[in-house]
């Protein structure tokens, strides 16, 4: 499993995106500098991280960074 440690990193690392432990439960629409190319780009991170494809219908679905962390521990 990604902790939200671990996942705040990879955010900052592989995106460039400095959030916070309150911005995991916030909806990506609210989010400073989220849009749909960071969604790929995490999507392809989390993939490489794992070792493993990721559901995309579903990640298109999940409104919070920490669902989508969940989800790709989730999907082990």
């Amino acid at each position: 499993m990604i902790t939200q440690a671990e996942f705040l990193d990879l955010l900052d690392d592989e995106l460039g995106l400095d959030y916070t432990p309150a911005d995991l439960d916030r909806d990506v629409d609210e989010l400073p500098r989220w849009d749909s190319v960071y969604l790929w780009r995490l999507l392809t991170a989390l993939e490489a991280r794992t070792g493993r494809p990721l559901p995309f219908d579903r990640l298109l679905t999940t409104r919070t960074l920490d669902g989508l962390r969940k989800l790709a521990a989730d999907d082990a």
